[in-house]
């Protein structure tokens, strides 16, 4: 491990003299390498989807395990995407004199060597791969066991692409040991590596939290919230609720609770019905609920539970206030939602709910790097440090101070 560790970071001193121009070179020989081999992908990933089904996996990792030439095309594309982002290495962030002349610059450099420990999604080796290659970051990836055959094939189409520009394959690799005593070991070898980037299920990122001595930033669970506000429009309502829980419900930033305010409740619960029993959804209601609708019984672990299924619990609240409460106390600080006409409400609710990502009358499914303009994300960090909801390229950056002087002494 160390020695495989030691090769990642001496790599990581070739990647910071790459020009930007090289950099989007390789990453689009990269993007044609993943369409050229969708092929040869696809029959590794059928390999783990079979391994999937024999072991039981949910069809909402099933769902994220999966891939076809559609799937890798947008992959593919997604490289292509961030290779046409701005470089973010070299940016002055800030600039000054001081009053004895010295001129100081703030500007952004890579972080140096990242780790990043995922499950299930196999696009995360390449989109994770290309952001930290365009940030001139070394790349150290761990996927779950059941994308193994996925991933290997990715990474070494990969790098045959950074071999073809005589580059060395140390820039971006799979994490030699998979197992959980390798994980255990790269989190603490804070001596080659400088941030470790978890996302996946709440246990992996508990172990990784509490274990490492390497800085972390988690991607945590996504407990995401929509709150029916009384102004709200009851149509476009119930068009944003079932897109935020159905579109797909096995990710992250899809809908695990809707709230309710009381004062449209009668009217609007019916409708919600109607429209998430077409799409096979399993409903789950407090007593207020269950008055007005009939769903099953909705608990206090249920409110607590990220489902990441076509599952919803459903909670009737009397004003906008005690749906902040309740959104306070089982939020995961990821995203959360309103839905209103009502422009002090929707402004209460921005600026109270404490979460990375904040919507007023949209779905919450649109927390992603690729919908936020950024080609594709990292993860979506719950830290409030360094970096915080999707992270593009510009958050897998740090900065320094550049100080150019005349000969000033203290």
């Amino acid at each position: 491990m160390e020695n495989y560790l030691k090769e990642a970071k001496e790599a990581s001193s070739v990647l910071a003299t790459l020009t930007g121009e090289k950099k989007n070179r390789v990453l689009n020989r990269i993007a044609d390498a993943l369409e050229a081999n969708s092929t040869l992908i696809i029959e590794h990933n059928r390999y783990d989807m079979e391994e999937g089904e024999r072991n039981g996996l949910s069809s909402a990792l099933m769902d994220r395990l999966y891939l076809d030439e559609g799937r890798i095309a947008s992959m593919a594309q997604a490289v292509r995407d961030i290779a046409a982002l701005k470089e973010p290495v070299g940016r002055v962030l800030d600039g000054w004199v001081t009053e004895n002349g010295l001129r100081i610059e703030k500007v952004s450099i890579p972080i140096g060597v990242v780790g990043i420990i995922y499950e299930s999604r196999p696009n995360v080796t390449s989109d994770a791969a290309a952001l930290c290659f365009k940030s001139g970051n070394v790349a150290i990836l761990k996927g779950g066991k059941e994308a193994q055959q996925s991933n290997e094939a990715i990474a070494k189409i990969i790098q045959k692409s950074l071999e073809e520009e005589n580059l060395p394959k140390a820039l971006i690799s799979l994490l030699p040991d998979a197992s959980r005593e390798g994980v255990a070991r790269l989190i603490k070898m804070d001596r080659y590596v400088d941030l470790i980037i978890p996302r996946g299920g709440e246990a992996l990122i508990r172990f990784v939290n509490e274990n490492a001595t390497v800085p972390v930033v988690k991607h945590d669970k996504g407990l995401c919230h929509t709150y029916i506000h009384e102004a709200a429009d009851l149509a476009e309502a119930v068009k944003i609720s079932v897109n935020a829980k159905c579109q797909r419900p096995g990710v992250c930033n899809a809908m695990e609770t809707l709230i309710v305010d009381e004062a449209v409740a009668a009217d609007l619960l019916p409708m919600l019905k109607t429209a998430f029993d077409a799409e096979s959804t399993k409903l789950l209601g407090d007593e207020a609920t269950r008055k007005i609708i009939e769903v099953g019984e909705a608990t206090e672990e249920d409110y607590d539970t990220e489902y990441l299924a076509n599952i919803l619990s459903i909670k009737v609240v009397k004003d906008i206030e005690e749906a902040i409460a309740h959104i306070r106390r089982y939020g995961s600080g990821h995203s959360e939602a309103i839905v209103t006409d009502d422009y002090r409400a929707a402004e209460r609710f921005l600026n109270e709910v404490d979460a990375a990502c904040v919507y007023v009358n949209a779905s919450t499914r649109f927390t992603d790097g690729g919908a936020f303009g950024f080609g594709a994300e990292v993860g979506i960090s719950t830290n409030k440090l360094h970096a915080r909801g999707p992270m593009g390229i510009n958050d897998l950056t740090t900065y320094k101070y550049k100080i150019y002087g005349d000969g000033q002494i203290r």
